[in-house]
């Protein structure tokens, strides 16, 4: 109990400075002039600088002299172009560097909102879908159709089917090749 006292009385004694004997703030007081000391800034006096110049540790490498030139803005003479170097390329060649497909499908393929799907093949298979309307590679992303339809071999993502099937948009299927790679 004590001791609990005496903590109370130390932590009362902290907090407030009045009691625990700090000063409040001084009342203005006037300073004497003589304090300070009289200086002269040189841009009011004519006498010389203070300081001497630096030394030659400190001075810029591009300094001017007297007797440096200078050249006007378009006084320059013409301007010289030297032309690109002339570079060997080889030639191209007609082919295409896409190889042969493993296999081909054939079958009629619908639309579906969520990507390319096909019963028969993994996902992650390159494939490329050719129908009425072109042709588009596409990578397999799911697994479908449903078996039970015949010859419906893929679903391809809504856009897809129509740009493959060149056809108007109430269509439903459309026979299409798909060459498996």
């Amino acid at each position: 109990m004590v001791a609990g006292a005496a903590l109370t009385a130390a932590l009362a004694l902290g907090a407030l400075p009045g009691i625990a004997g700090s000063a409040g703030p001084t009342p203005v007081a006037v300073i004497d002039p003589a304090a300070f000391q009289s200086v002269q800034v040189q841009a009011i006096t004519a006498a010389a600088p203070a300081f001497d110049r630096l030394d030659s540790a400190h001075a810029s490498v591009a300094q001017l002299g007297a007797d440096a030139l200078f050249t006007e803005p378009g006084a320059g003479g013409p301007r010289v172009v030297v032309g690109r170097p002339r570079v060997a390329l080889p030639s191209a060649h007609s082919g295409s560097a896409m190889k042969p497909p493993r296999y081909k499908l054939s079958g009629y393929a619908t639309f579906y909102g969520n990507g390319t799907t096909a019963m028969r093949l993994p996902r992650g298979t390159t494939i490329v879908v050719c129908g009425g309307g072109g042709c588009l590679e596409r990578i397999v992303s799911d697994y479908g159709p449903v078996a039970s339809y015949r010859n419906r071999i893929i679903d391809l993502y809504t856009p897809d089917f129509f740009a493959v099937c060149g056809c108007p948009s109430w269509s439903g299927t459309t026979w299409v090749t798909v060459s498996v790679y």
